[in-house]
């Protein structure tokens, strides 16, 4: 009797072990990102879709698998440990920022990088994700299915990876363009098309962000620019927060101690000014910083198109330059940033992630910042954008009881439901962490015994179901509330700034500011003038003429609010 052949019978252990090989290289470290709270899992389910395409070859040739797997791993796999080296060193997922970075490296920086990270936990790392990889791949076996099988599936995974290009076209409207862009994001947790997608977008944001800046080298230089200092040397920070507003700092009169640092810090300095009713134009970071990094404002909105920016400024003035971020760099909506941080001589991009709500906290700035401290330029400007308590407020701090201290409703004025509660505090976590990055600042700059000064204030506020009847969450130009534009401005006068620069500063808190402004009240603080300087505009000179607030969209005929008339 003949031997009944069942090699090729469907097996499900073996279309098991073929999946997991097929989505190893890409979902590995999605599902390491996902279980440790360093993102959300939709970056899995993704990698899990578009690696799945790859198994179509396979169902209908199944006699090639074992070759077309080994091609497989070597090309993907070892493509792949680009990303997983990438998330060993620096925590951060491999992204179109990354190739910007790159890009800016010259081959001695890339040597001291090689040098300085290639460790023996990297190598082991990289050395037992690769023995998982040939060990499923020895573990792969053909899949035998019926014909009406494989097209089934194969439609199946080509229709669920191509849904958000149909969803955004067929129903929401949108263009194919714009369609293409959000595929080509989903696909972009998934090798080979994360390194493919992430060097599309960085050359389309590098090309829009050359155009900006070849027009901002046209732009003319501030007409009769004087320095009251002259060549004295100093150093001069202003650091740039992100979502925070005062009505969450307990060194505004918020009922929770989410302050401690920076109050102790304001006891310890008289020449510490905090400054009590401040408010940003705009409820945005890229909108914002083109009036408070520029001379534009909410009656003169593109302004910043046509005159030059405070970097410009500060460089016409004889200062180095410096930008340290740990805002993400080459997104399409952050490119507007890099153009800013591209003015300064000198740039240190430290969140090249691939997502924004993932775990990036602002304490990477402090090596950076200390570098910057030590550099011999007599005049020094720096910039430090934090990314501060931006959404989602539980990826801003580190784990652990430390910087938990908020998990119940001690201190609460009203009541909150659960899920809101721990939205509420992580936020309030979130908070203190900042005060104690923005207070290491502080300090590590006062250390440095410097003659100058540091300014702090953030970019907009958040309303974190603060505002009555506690619905809202984040912040919206179309339905404003007062929360959301109040914002923290703080600055530090090094003692030997003082001396030669003694005022009254104190006197000046509660006046009615906005960061639109912020030029002006540079300039001045820094004794700088020039033909578009108005000392009127600067919270900290004598002549300041209280100001109608405009916050709102410039561009909208009906988009400008005086913010004190906002319902308290």
């Amino acid at each position: 009797m003949q031997k009944l052949d069942n090699s090729r019978n469907f097996n499900w252990c073996s279309l098991v072990y073929v999946i997991l090989y097929f989505c190893y290289f890409s979902s590995a470290l999605q599902l390491y990102i996902a279980l440790s709270g360093h993102a959300n899992f939709s970056g899995l389910r993704d990698s899990i879709i578009y690696s799945l395409i790859w198994l179509v070859p396979i169902l209908f040739f199944p006699n090639i698998t074992k070759k077309y797997a080994a091609i497989y791993g070597l090309v993907i796999g070892g493509l792949s440990l680009i990303s997983i080296g990438y998330f060993t060193i620096y925590r951060q997922e491999f992204s179109q920022s990354v190739f910007f970075v790159m890009a800016e490296s010259n081959f001695n920086e890339s040597h001291e990088f090689i040098a300085q990270y290639l460790s023996i936990k990297l190598i082991a790392v990289l050395l037992i994700y690769s023995l998982f990889g040939i060990f499923l791949w020895f573990k792969v076996k053909p899949i035998y299915v019926k014909n009406m099988t494989k097209w089934l599936v194969s439609i199946v995974i080509v229709v669920y990876a191509l849904m958000p290009l149909f969803i955004s076209v067929v129903i929401k409207k949108t263009s194919f363009e714009r369609a293409t862009e959000h595929l080509l994001l989903r696909m972009e947790t998934t090798v080979p098309w994360q390194l493919v997608t992430s060097y599309l977008a960085y050359r389309s944001q590098l090309s829009n962000m050359e155009d900006i800046l070849n027009h901002l080298q046209t732009l003319p230089e501030f007409e009769n620019l004087t320095d009251a200092n002259g060549n004295t040397p100093r150093t001069l920070v202003l650091v740039i927060g992100e979502s925070t507003t005062r009505n969450r700092m307990g060194i505004y009169g918020y009922e929770r101690d989410t302050t401690p640092l920076i109050e102790q810090f304001k006891k310890d300095n008289p020449g510490f000014v905090v400054f009590n009713d401040v408010v940003s134009s705009r409820p945005y970071t890229i909108e914002i910083l083109q009036q408070a990094l520029t001379l534009a404002d909410e009656q003169h909105p593109d302004l910043y198109l046509t005159k030059p920016s405070l970097i410009h400024l500060m460089k016409q003035a004889g200062y180095k330059t410096f930008w340290i971020t740990n805002q993400q760099t080459m997104t399409k909506r952050n490119t507007m940033l890099t153009m800013f941080s591209q003015q300064a001589d000198e740039q240190y991009y430290m969140n090249n992630d691939r997502n924004q709500n993932s775990r990036q906290y602002d304490s990477s700035v402090f090596v950076p910042f200390r570098n910057v401290l030590d550099d011999p330029a007599e005049k020094k400007f720096i910039i430090i954008h934090l990314l501060g308590t931006h959404i989602k407020y539980e990826l801003r701090y580190p784990e652990g009881d430390e910087y938990q201290r908020f998990n119940d409703k001690s201190g609460l004025t009203f009541d909150l439901d659960d899920d809101k509660l721990a939205v509420y505090n992580s936020y309030d976590n979130a908070v203190a962490f900042n005060d104690f990055v923005t207070t290491k600042l502080f300090n590590l700059f006062k250390e440095n015994d410097p003659n100058g000064f540091m300014l702090y204030f953030s970019d907009h506020g958040e309303d974190v179901y603060q505002t009555a009847p506690h619905e809202v969450l984040g912040r919206n130009e179309k339905a404003p509330t007062r929360v959301m534009y109040t914002v923290p401005f703080m600055l530090w006068q090094s003692p030997k700034w003082l001396a030669n620069h003694p005022n009254d500063f104190q006197s000046y808190v509660n006046r009615k500011f906005s960061t639109q402004d912020l030029i002006h009240t540079w300039s001045d603080l820094a004794g700088l003038s020039f033909n578009d300087y108005q000392p009127e505009r600067s919270i900290v000179n004598k002549d300041f003429v209280q100001p109608i607030r405009w916050i709102g969209d410039p561009h909208d005929k009906k988009g400008l609010t005086d913010f004190d008339k906002l319902a308290k």
